[in-house]
């Protein structure tokens, strides 16, 4: 992703629970890209959601 690319998206700063327009913080803080704010919002629960189908394809 270029540069002008990632300046489009949002990220989800896990140290502050924060939102980010834009890469703002350090990549070992944050998730993302995402599409939109409202997206980058629901991070922690994407993450939740994604953790539990890779278990249960685990089993």
């Amino acid at each position: 992703m270029s540069d002008a690319d990632a300046e489009k998206h949002w990220w989800y700063n896990n140290k502050t629970g924060e939102v980010e327009e834009g890469p703002q913080s350090l990549g070992v803080d944050r998730d993302g890209p995402y599409a939109s704010r409202e997206e980058a919002e629901r991070a922690p629960q994407i993450a939740q959601e994604r953790a539990a189908k890779w278990n249960a394809e685990d089993d």
